[in-house]
């Protein structure tokens, strides 16, 4: 497996696929299947806030650019069954600081992604939290910390911490141990701009 692709996730470089999935429905379609499996637009619309039809034809569009594909080994045929083509995506500002459409479009799906997971915590922390158990609610934690690093440096940390989260990640189901649960990694890396940094000294002195 590529080192620089550590999850085995489907590699998203064109522009037009990129906005193409920079959708609600389309993105929570994406999650849904990767998370649970195959599964019709029928079974899909409740969790994904459309009606059967639009949900249809949003998987339809997300099959046109390779995202989703018929599962295997279905029988009724008078429901189509999807399924994800990857168990996860991933994407990159493009290297060509010159690739006007590219950036544009990668900003276009993160902003999307951003605006999906903004209330997660928050929703686990009044709707999950609540109900579980001592052991877990300990394990539980929320880091906001500020690191100062060079830019090769910061690629090699996010492949470090990849790294040692891989081998949980790809580990087939029937390896998982019997008392493991899902548990949410939210991981942002958000350099800030040049000149951000807080004076050493206080402006007035």
């Amino acid at each position: 497996m590529d080192a620089g692709n550590r999850f085995g996730d489907m590699e998203i470089s064109d522009p037009k696929t990129m906005r193409a999935l920079a959708h609600p429905v389309r993105l929570a379609i994406l999650e849904r299947l990767q998370r649970y499996g195959p599964a019709t637009a029928s079974r899909l619309s409740p969790h994904v806030g459309a009606t059967p039809s639009v949900t249809s034809w949003h998987l339809r569009h997300l099959a046109g650019f390779g995202l989703v594909r018929d599962a295997e080994g279905g029988t009724d045929r008078r429901e189509r069954r999807w399924a994800a083509v990857a168990r996860g995506f991933r994407f990159e500002m493009p290297e060509d600081t010159d690739d006007a459409e590219g950036w544009s479009a990668a900003r276009v799906l993160a902003r999307e992604m951003f605006a999906r997971n903004a209330d997660l915590p928050l929703r686990w922390l009044t709707e999950t939290a609540p109900g579980l158990e001592p052991e877990w609610s300990r394990l539980a934690a929320a880091n906001n910390t500020r690191i100062v690093v060079t830019a090769a440096e910061l690629a090699a940390l996010k492949d470090a911490l990849e790294a040692l989260i891989a081998p949980y990640v790809i580990r087939e189901p029937d390896r998982r141990p019997p008392d493991g649960r899902d548990v949410r990694l939210l991981m942002y890396a958000l350099p800030e701009a040049a000149g951000d940094e807080a004076p050493d000294t206080d402006p007035a002195e």
